[in-house]
């Protein structure tokens, strides 16, 4: 079987998740060493995931993509309720499932990816004539979206967003009709962040946080230093500073820091290079599905390849002071169950893809 998936594509994704568990152990060590037996736990679950979609039909995944896009709803709506939700920092993003968290966004992502493959399949030849089919599926995000903001999650409501409308271009929508929809997306998120003083304070303090590096810009000066204190070659592994109680999320949202700090700038470029190739070789597979006649399976390729590329660049950015500070982890890489199961259950789809491929 394994001569039937993509080389390149598995060896990445094997080494990323592999640099992933080295960093989660180094970056936590400060903190607590139960995290590395937590991840070690993740990576099992995650494991399953894999091969749990790489064993199930492509077409049971068509047939069901509407019901996916409920389930979405029914999930994100469950986390808001009382008793069902848990609120931790003001935010209500979590079910309580014993000594696991279910996060409804990262389960949404993968649902909506589902739905709107599964959707653009049908509908994806009327898009350049039909205005109505691409604004149904677009509608169909927006309510997700507006239960997303409620929790509030903000991240999730960008990388979900900009993973549809990637895939509606792909899918043939007309280009006027692409960038009012974009245009629309952007002012609704200019909205949105001007909405709340603290997203508002994020756009501001991101453009000079040095000006606020012991409040709201605190996160960002201390991976900024990280990234000084590494240079071209890094402190070496474990020997980093700034994880020690300076920087926090260390171990999740800014893990990039701490790599960074620790393997250097080569070390930070030889990650972001297996992104690159990981989602390089995702777009591959997605024409090629594509070309075949095969629109469920390329769209679903397509989307994530979006997903993850859009993902890692706000993570990247984040970290490197270029887009303002927001809590998105580094897919394969940070520590936290439900990205690292979610993201792997997704290579599990663009795995059974080629399968079927490799089939006929």
């Amino acid at each position: 079987m394994m001569h039937r998936l993509d080389t390149p594509l598995i060896m990445a994704w094997l080494l990323i998740l592999g640099l992933g568990t080295v960093m989660v152990a180094s970056s936590a060590v400060a903190i607590d060493s139960v995290y590395l037996a937590k991840h070690g736990f993740f990576l099992v679950i995650a494991g399953l995931a894999f091969v749990l979609m790489l064993i199930v039909p492509l077409s049971w995944w068509q047939r069901g993509h509407r019901l996916a896009w409920l389930a979405s709803v029914v999930l994100c709506v469950a986390v808001l309720i009382p008793g069902v939700g848990s609120e931790v920092n003001g935010a209500r993003r979590w079910i309580g499932l014993g000594g696991f968290s279910l996060q409804a966004a990262e389960i949404a992502k993968f649902l909506l990816l589902v739905y709107v493959a599964g959707y653009l399949a049908r509908f994806g030849e009327r898009l350049a004539d039909e205005p109505m089919a691409l604004v149904r599926p677009l509608l169909m995000i927006c309510v997700v979206a507006g239960l997303l903001l409620l929790q509030p999650d903000f991240g999730s409501i960008v990388v979900i967003g900009s993973m549809a409308i990637g895939m509606l271009f792909i899918a043939g929508a007309r280009l006027r009709h692409f960038l009012f929809a974009v245009t629309l997306a952007a002012g609704a998120l200019v909205i949105i962040a001007y909405a709340q003083p603290y997203r508002l304070e994020r756009l501001t303090t991101f453009t000079d946080p040095w000006s606020s590096a012991f409040g709201s810009g605190y996160q960002l000066t201390q991976a900024l230093i990280a990234f000084g204190r590494g240079e071209l070659l890094g402190l070496g592994l474990g020997e980093g500073i700034q994880k020690l109680f300076y920087l926090p999320e260390a171990h999740n949202d800014f893990i990039f820091a701490v790599i960074a700090e620790e393997l250097g700038l080569l070390g930070a470029l030889f990650v972001l290079l297996l992104f690159v190739v990981l989602v390089l070789r995702l777009l591959r597979i997605a024409r090629l599905a594509l070309e075949a006649g095969r629109p469920f399976a390329g769209y679903l390729v397509y989307g994530v390849a979006f997903l993850l590329g859009v993902q890692c660049l706000i993570n990247l950015g984040v970290n490197t002071g270029m887009l303002p500070t927001k809590g998105l982890t580094l897919p394969f890489v940070s520590y936290g169950g439900n990205s690292l199961i979610v993201c792997c259950a997704m290579l599990g789809l663009v795995c059974r893809v080629e399968l079927e491929a490799a089939d006929g």
